[in-house]
């Protein structure tokens, strides 16, 4: 057996792994989903059933709700993670998934190049378009499915092996019952196959033969077998229905940043956009010709990339692997060879104190030595500054009237740590309400002219209110004699309406 020895095309890789699970593990969790999935996991873990309809607003109560079913295999998974260490344990599983799917685009990138050099460049370009969707919640599973997915397409083709076709079944199963992102993982074995039928015509067109239609077997089988698996969630076929009114509603496209498409103005966007020109030169520029894969495969994730920021990641998870390949043709026509075709130079005693530096620094970094560590405010604590912990405590300890009104980032925390006592306006449930509660709610939140008559409609006793979301309201409502302060805090505001003593 070869010796095993730590050299620096190691440290490249060891860096940039750590450096996604430092950023996974320190960043907060962020109030907007994470804990409305919590608390349909815990219903789902109580009662043995996954819920129908809304038992958690006033504004749309016993309104089917679709999504329970799209999610509840991860929202079992995160209340069961929570109930077993709390938040710590979530953000510690989270970083590992997160990890996880980055290592296996290093291990693809590793399998193309012959360098871990080039594997790292691979690994950093699909990390840095996907920061911005590391947030705990369900979604963060679809990223090392789909990762696995592309892994065991590569191996496959390099090394032909029945078993690992199994992969593909089995993790559209779990996907299907996570996450309405499950077509992307369907895609990507299609993609395959209509591959292999590209190349078995080009073989004919070139040499005249007779094409070797085998080789469409393996992802034939792949990408059936994955179909059916699909079949294995709570709708069925209904499944297909949820993904089409999903993509084609109207306030999920309008409120939620990450349904917009992607624009200089912000650091995501920013950098998709400048990995989309830097993906295009280098596929252009490139000694080694593009497969018909990876140009179908660019040219698809760039669409939905430039689509919806949500499609950010993927094309990153997938331009990774395709540009390190071609980035290492590029320095080979240069002059330069991977490591496994030089002899490996550095000290190694150097090299494993950089090792176990940046393995200090990992464990550092672990989610239960977080309170220690000089984090600027943004990624301070387990629970991000912009949760309403503290006013929502307030809000039950005092038994202040309801209904509440809220601003809608507060709505997931309050579905977790205040039902049944204050069920929410809106909340990261989108879809779940009507184009008029969402008119209602910006209309409040707002202070447009009548917003005092519109919380009146609703019966509204109390307010929890974001400065930075809701400040034209705040500042209403202070000036308006018929609120009274109750409680304040960086993340919220507490109002009630003032009561008259009679005579």
């Amino acid at each position: 057996m070869k010796r095993f020895k730590l050299s620096l095309e190691h440290l490249w890789i060891l860096a940039a792994l750590v450096g996604v699970f430092v950023f996974a593990s320190t960043h907060p969790i962020r109030p907007h989903d994470f804990w409305w999935h919590m608390a349909v996991g815990r219903e789902i873990v109580d009662t043995g059933r996954i819920p129908s309809v809304d038992i958690y607003s006033y504004t749309m109560p016993g309104q089917p709700y679709p999504s329970y079913q799209m999610f509840w295999l991860m929202e079992a998974a995160l209340y069961g993670t929570y109930s077993l260490g709390g938040a710590a344990l979530v953000v510690f599983v989270h970083s590992l998934v997160i990890t996880a799917a980055y290592w296996l685009v290093a291990c693809l990138s590793k399998m193309m190049t012959q360098s871990w050099r080039l594997a790292a460049f691979g690994t950093l370009f699909a990390a840095a378009l996907g920061l911005n969707d590391w947030n705990v919640r369900p979604q963060a599973v679809t990223f090392l499915l789909g990762a696995l997915s592309l892994w065991v397409i590569g191996r496959y083709r390099r090394q032909p092996d029945r078993k690992w076709l199994a992969v593909f079944p089995l993790g559209m199963l779990v996907w299907v019952n996570s996450h309405g992102t499950f077509p992307l993982g369907l895609g990507l074995i299609g993609l395959w196959l209509v591959d292999e039928f590209w190349q078995a015509v080009a073989v004919r067109r070139a040499r005249r033969e007779v094409p070797d239609w085998r080789r469409l077997y393996p992802p034939a089988a792949a990408l059936g077998l994955a179909v059916l698996a699909c079949l294995f969630n709570p709708r069925g076929l209904g499944i297909l229905d949820y993904v089409k009114t999903l993509t084609g509603n109207t306030a999920v496209q309008n409120l939620v940043p990450e349904w917009a498409p992607p624009t200089f103005g912000s650091l995501g966007g920013a950098l998709f956009l400048g990995g989309l020109l830097l993906s295009a030169a280098m596929l252009a520029l490139s000694p080694r010709r593009p497969t018909f894969f990876q140009l179908v495969g660019f040219l698809v994730f760039a669409a939905l990339g430039l689509k919806t920021s949500r499609g950010m990641i993927w094309f990153g998870l997938f331009m990774g692997p395709v540009l390190a390949e071609h980035l290492g043709a590029m320095a080979e026509q240069l002059g330069w060879k991977p490591a496994s075709a030089r002899r490996a130079t550095g000290s190694a005693a150097l090299n494993i104190i950089f090792a176990v530096g940046l393995l200090a620094l990992a464990f550092v970094a672990l989610p239960w030595f977080k309170d220690a560590l000089p984090l600027p405010t943004a990624k301070a604590g387990l629970i991000s500054m912009e949760t309403p912990v503290d006013a929502t405590r307030i809000l039950v300890d005092e038994n202040l009237p309801g209904p509440l009104f809220h601003a809608m980032s507060f709505g997931s925390y309050l579905i977790w740590a205040a039902q049944p006592e204050y069920p929410v306006f809106v909340d990261g449930r989108i879809e779940l309400f009507s184009l008029d509660v969402w008119r209602d709610y910006l209309a409040i939140s707002n202070a447009q002219a009548g917003w005092q008559e519109r919380l009146e409609a609703y019966g509204v006793q109390s307010l929890m209110l974001s400065t930075g979301e809701q400040g034209a309201l705040v500042q209403a409502v202070q000036a308006e004699p018929g609120w009274r302060l109750v409680y304040q805090d960086e993340a919220a505001l507490l109002f009630t309406r003032a009561v008259t003593d009679l005579p």
